[in-house]
């Protein structure tokens, strides 16, 4: 079970409907691409996906170079790899690019465990579940109308989702944003959460004044109100609500972690896979939530984060915006608001080989 090679390649694929988040126009989602094979014919593949092209070639090169040095080891040696990775590169770390660098070539090391193995990731890591519940998490961008919010929020409730959420603006004022969820509402009708992310982008006051209208307005849920290093202000509007106050995409490292739990700074933290540098730390940062009592969410790429978020007792939601199903032949989607891994040891995910060519970057 020795890795014999690895490749890396980049990844430009076109969104039909673009939209504008955060500032800017997404008309792409970038993917750098990892390829593992063993001795035995075993392929394991690992992906990362962003919406925008800054930096996608850097963090390809280091993920090429930090691959050499995983020629010749056990794929069952996943702790002894990422942690050897590290320590090479841990000048531009901890975090950062090389936990991004980091990230495609471990979730591809344990795809090929997987597979050598004859086993789903999520039966490696524990098999607490089979699937975990999903909220959507796409077409309600702030720059989308009342009226097209409401048509994404019906849709979505029709199709069985438990919960939806709103990206909200940084400068509006309070009632207007209060009127964005009151919308969401009405159109998902009763036990569909309508859940509100602020993207970081508020002061604390803000915080406090908006967040009171939208807790009367319904909103069932507060993603990251503030910037993830204030920590007093985000324990402050923990208290002050009754919705939870979510949050914890931005961190990277164990450290960062264990500095908001005992800060008591989030009800539920939301896990980028990216940012934490593969599986292998997640497991042990969702082992640290559990200890604290605080349920876990992935950020994004649900096609990987379900097996994570099956596997421990904590999993409370994945959330459903995919990102990646134009180079797979097999995205799993949610049936009735559940979200069940692919079928199939590893991952279960199979590239569309046509569509990876198609969108090569170069």
């Amino acid at each position: 079970m020795k890795i014999e090679s690895v490749d890396v390649e980049i990844l430009r694929v076109p969104v039909t409907d673009g939209y504008v988040a955060a500032g800017h126009t997404v008309d792409a989602n970038w993917h750098v691409l990892a390829r593992l094979r063993t001795d035995e014919g075993v392929d394991g593949v690992g992906y990362i996906v962003q919406p925008r092209g800054e930096m996608m070639r850097t963090i390809a090169a280091a993920a090429t170079e930090l691959a050499e040095h995983m020629v010749g080891r056990n794929v069952l040696d996943a702790e002894a790899v990422w942690s050897d990775l590290a320590r090479r590169a841990d000048w531009i770390g901890p975090g950062g690019l090389l936990h991004w660098a980091l990230t495609p070539l471990d979730i591809a090391l344990w795809d090929a465990m997987g597979k050598s193995l004859g086993q789903p990731i999520h039966k490696l890591l524990g098999g607490y579940s089979d699937s975990i519940a999903a909220y959507a998490s796409d077409r309600m961008w702030y720059s989308r109308s009342l009226d097209e919010l409401g048509e994404a929020v019906a849709g979505y409730a029709a199709d069985g989702y438990p919960g939806v959420k709103l990206r909200l603006s940084h400068t509006a004022p309070a009632a207007e944003q209060a009127e964005r969820v009151r919308t969401a509402c009405a159109a998902g009708g009763d036990g569909v959460a309508v859940m509100v992310d602020a993207t970081e982008g508020w002061q604390f006051s803000q915080a406090m004044e908006i967040g009171r209208a939208l807790e009367a307005a319904g909103a069932s849920w507060l993603e990251d109100p503030l910037g993830h290093e204030d920590l007093v202000g985000l324990a402050k509007l923990c208290d002050a609500f009754d919705m939870p106050v979510t949050g914890g995409e931005h961190y990277y490292t164990l450290a960062q972690f264990r500095d908001c739990f005992e800060a008591r700074a989030l009800d539920v933290v939301i896990l980028d896979l990216a940012r934490v540098g593969g599986i292998t730390p997640w497991r042990k940062i969702a082992g640290m939530a559990e200890a604290y009592g605080i349920p876990v969410c992935g950020h994004v790429v649900p096609e990987v984060h379900v097996h994570l978020l099956a596997a421990t007792p904590i999993g409370h939601m994945v959330e459903f915006m995919p990102r990646s199903d134009e180079i797979l032949t097999n995205m799993p989607t949610p049936k009735e608001g559940v979200l069940a891994p692919a079928a199939g040891p590893g991952h279960g995910l199979v590239l569309n080989e046509k569509a990876v060519a198609e969108f090569q970057a170069g």
